[in-house]
């Protein structure tokens, strides 16, 4: 083998690896975003469920229904 073709395929190890980790470091990020993004999504439906007990109790307060 040259020399000329032992740098070019160190080169070309160099370049996937490099491009191997900007992908892994990306793939990373886009598991936080979407862990961050499903806590988001549950804490609005907890807020929800909150709320809508709470205008449950209160009807059920101001009818004397009863609110089961």
């Amino acid at each position: 083998m040259t020399t000329k073709t032992t740098t070019s395929r160190i080169n070309a190890l160099r370049a996937m690896t490099l491009l191997a980790a900007l992908a892994g470091t990306a793939g990373l990020s886009a598991c936080n975003t979407m862990r961050g993004a499903g806590q988001d999504v549950s804490s609005v439906g907890h807020d929800m469920s909150r709320g809508a007990s709470s205008a449950q109790g209160s009807i059920a307060r101001g009818t004397g229904a009863s609110s089961n």
